[in-house]
């Protein structure tokens, strides 16, 4: 069977594959634990038929590859993000815009219940914009900008939309704004820690016909800070080109092989200091360098 299946999700040990107007559960082959590679939600594969069912063969070439989520061939991640209840953090939500971007994914921020403080979720939406990331704030709950972004996943030329985001701050109920049929499970925070409960457990891609093309939404599970507690996922020198913002700011510093952290003379920590950049945006950017510089080259 060469047919180019895509998988769709992954639960038991098993993968969900769909292609040609057929679904498959299949496992995949063990060749690929011993070349170190492991088939993601969001692959196009190849089955072969085996006594016991089919199995996965063969993993096409991925455009883009994420490892939080842990997707293949993502095109576009919505980082989504409350303003309040929980508070958002923005170390994590910069970690998230810097590993899409280093992947070759867009990402878009959703600031989600902008209706609890207008205020605040207009604070986060500006720090977005000034760092040159489409920005949407919306409110499920009042139907508010969820017309703006359907009209984004319409005009978007990509195949997979992805979102992420941490637990209980209304991805799911977003979602189900967003995209009627879905149905997806939705949950509240846990009334004493003020930390969602997660309530998507897997990555699965549901299908959804947008105009004359097909495309597919994702939901990832929930996260939270343990899954970024270590941030080793490329090299230090690669950091800087993850924040668009920083763009043509490195031409102006004062030493040539400047690392934007401590030099007097530094054009980045000089904006950031001016409020060009956002110092949210500047001190990630610290978090992040120092978290790489630990990072061992094998």
């Amino acid at each position: 069977m060469t047919d180019k299946y895509l998988i769709t999700a992954l639960s038991g040990g098993l993968y969900t594959v769909t292609g040609g107007g057929e679904n498959h559960r299949c496992r995949a082959r063990g060749a690929f634990r011993h070349k170190r590679m492991t088939p993601l939600v969001g692959d196009s594969v190849e089955l072969s038929r085996e006594r016991d069912g089919y199995v996965i063969s063969a993993i096409c070439d991925r455009r883009t590859e994420l490892i939080r989520p842990p997707m293949a061939n993502v095109d576009v991640l919505f980082i989504t993000l409350a303003p309040t209840d929980p508070e958002p953090d923005l170390l994590y939500i910069d970690k998230l815009i810097s590993i899409a971007i280093h992947g070759g994914v867009k990402p878009v921020i959703v600031i989600t219940k902008s209706d609890i403080s207008p205020a605040l979720a207009e604070k986060y939406a500006q720090i977005y914009r000034n760092a040159r990331l489409p920005v949407f704030a919306v409110s499920a709950y009042k139907n508010e900008g969820i017309t703006e972004i359907s009209d984004f996943v319409r005009e978007e030329n990509a195949r997979i939309f992805a979102f992420a985001g941490a637990s209980g701050i209304g991805k799911s109920t977003l979602m189900n704004a967003l995209f009627p049929g879905l149905s997806l499970q939705t949950g509240t925070l846990a009334d004493k820690t003020s930390r969602g409960r997660h309530t998507t457990r897997s990555v699965t891609l549901y299908r959804y016909a947008s105009g004359d093309r097909e495309c597919y939404i994702a939901d990832t599970p929930g996260f939270s800070m343990l899954d970024l507690i270590t941030f080793d996922f490329f090299r230090r020198d690669e950091l800087f080109a993850t924040f668009p913002e920083f763009e043509g700011l490195d031409a102006r510093c004062r030493w040539r092989g400047c690392t934007h952290t401590k030099e007097d003379g530094c054009a980045v920590s000089a904006a950031a200091k001016s409020g060009q950049i956002a110092q949210s945006r500047y001190d990630s950017y610290l978090a992040m360098y120092d978290d790489l510089s630990k990072k061992k080259d094998w």
